[in-house]
């Protein structure tokens, strides 16, 4: 007989798995919506212990997963699939690390053995996604897509490593997190979601994330780099991401990666806005979101980052922004988007390299 953890496990992969493909007749909104649901369900049946490592994790994925349900019932498609994307991959983490009794037990070997069958799943599942046809789908839910499924696979290699550097329980949680980006990724591609709009014009945009890069480079020295340490982890690890993304074609989660990177390097030095630029902050973020919407060309990625703008500035429950909210705004408004329209400009020429020089990227942590 099965034990009661295994067939936990096994009830909640098949739910997700039928939850992975939408039903017949069901619009985007829908299918977020009842993804939702199985979501939140997961986390009221397999919630982390208080007293665990994992503990902190309960309330992040609720918080997601609320601000996906008003975001959805506010027809921001795309904020609403990004925080999806979020809860879905703490969400695979937990599960993983807290209900795999055998590698609990057994420690590295069964790890071994459980990151053997993984890795031969997300490989098919990456292999799989690399043959995907976005035709007639906005470039946001491509782009949302490919970052996911580029995260899947060093999650998964970092989850190797931890597992041998500090117990094998902290490596199924990267395991976990890799498979969650995976479903994710298949989910966004199951989507009933299509524009007639003109397609973005997308290219490779290695111009300027070396550009960004070497910038980041100059920005990084004390007190700054001390002071805003975890910014420059992120900034690198995202950069990292978009630059194997683009090495790979994956243009439109290229694109959506450098502009998140244009918004970690502007929130390195931005102010926050006092109580008239938050006035006129409020009232750009309307105009620009009406404008997008009003344009012949598919300009989802953009609304995606107004969309997560404007819930910087006004929260479901009424409070009030904080301010590293009010100071994202302000650099999406004034950094990101410039930076959206910049890149559908005919990429600048690279810069003559010496034919000696070999970079390297360091990154700490996989995505994380």
């Amino acid at each position: 007989m099965r034990s009661t953890t295994t067939f936990l496990v096994s009830t909640a992969a098949l739910v997700v798995l039928l939850c992975s493909f939408p039903a017949f007749g069901q619009d985007a909104a829908s299918q977020i919506r009842s993804d939702i649901q199985v979501l939140q369900q997961l986390l009221k049946d397999n919630p982390a212990a208080p007293d665990s490592d994992f503990a902190s994790l309960n309330s992040s994925i609720e918080q997601s997963l609320a601000a996906a349900s008003y975001a959805v019932n506010h027809d921001q498609l795309y904020l609403a699939l990004e925080k999806v994307g979020e809860a879905t991959e703490l969400l695979g983490g937990l599960r993983t690390a807290k209900n795999n009794a055998d590698v609990l037990k057994n420690g590295l070997p069964a790890f071994e053995s459980e990151w053997g069958k993984a890795s031969l799943q997300l490989t098919a599942m990456d292999q799989e996604a690399r043959q995907r046809q976005w035709k007639g789908n906005p470039a946001a839910l491509r782009a949302l897509a490919e970052a996911a499924q580029g995260r899947a696979i060093p999650l998964l290699d970092g989850g190797r490593g931890f597992a041998t550097s500090t117990k094998p329980q902290d490596g199924l949680f990267y395991v976990g997190q890799a498979k969650g980006e995976a479903d994710f990724a298949k989910f966004c591609a199951s989507l009933n979601l299509s524009t007639e709009l003109a397609p973005l014009p997308l290219r490779s945009f290695l111009p300027e994330l070396q550009a960004l890069q070497r910038k980041t480079n100059d920005a990084f020295h004390p007190p700054r780099s001390i002071d805003s340490h975890p910014r420059f982890i992120a900034l690198n690890s995202t950069l990292k991401l978009a630059q194997e993304l683009d090495s790979s074609r994956l243009y439109a989660g290229a694109l959506y990666e450098y502009l998140e990177a244009v918004r970690h390097f502007g929130m390195l030095d931005a102010a926050v806005p006092d109580p008239q630029r938050r006035i006129q902050l409020t009232t750009q973020i309307t105009e620009r979101e009406q404008a997008l919407a009003a344009s012949k060309i598919d300009e989802s990625i953009a609304q995606l980052f107004l969309q997560r703008a404007h819930s910087h500035i006004k929260h479901a429950d009424g409070s009030a922004p904080s301010d590293d909210e009010w100071k994202s705004a302000g650099v999406i408004l004034d950094h990101v988007l410039p930076a959206y329209f910049a890149a559908q400009k005919p990429a600048a020429p690279l810069p003559a390299g010496d034919a000696r020089t070999v970079d390297l990227t360091l990154v700490r942590w996989p995505y994380t």
